[in-house]
């Protein structure tokens, strides 16, 4: 009586794989997910960097006045005057404002942490993220 050999994997076998296969998804996922956070992060310092150093020259330019808050945009994107007032030989300072990469937004404005994107204090030219996600840390 002549025994034929079967081909194939064993349950066991398929076992082994699938539990291999779930401790690398395991290990692999959460590099991605750290990954885009890094990168908005760096969006962010980037950004944050680029709109202080421009504050500070529309303040050196601007008789050491910021923008206000009601024409930020209008004051960092469009050419002014040493008194702020659109039309001027001065700026502009921006292309765009930029947009805050946790949340997607470009609104700049005062309140508390979620109501704008960016925080912004005409006093006092503090600049930063206003967004619950990065509170305001950077």
């Amino acid at each position: 009586m002549s025994r034929t050999r079967r081909s194939g994997f064993t349950l066991v076998e398929i076992l082994i794989v699938v539990i291999i296969l779930g401790i690398l998804a395991a290990i692999v996922i959460p590099q991605f997910t750290d990954a885009s956070t890094n990168a908005r992060t760096n969006s962010m310092t980037s950004s944050l960097q680029t709109v202080r150093s421009q504050l500070e020259l529309y303040k050196v330019q601007h008789n050491d006045t910021y923008p206000t808050l009601d024409a930020f945009s209008a004051q960092m994107t469009g050419k002014t005057d040493q008194a702020g007032v659109a039309g001027g030989t001065l700026g502009p300072y921006l292309h765009d404002v930029p947009p805050n990469p946790f949340v997607n937004a470009t609104t700049v404005g005062t309140g508390d942490y979620g109501s704008s994107a960016w925080y912004y204090n005409a006093t006092t030219g503090e600049f930063r993220a206003n967004d619950t996600e990065a509170h305001g840390a950077y």
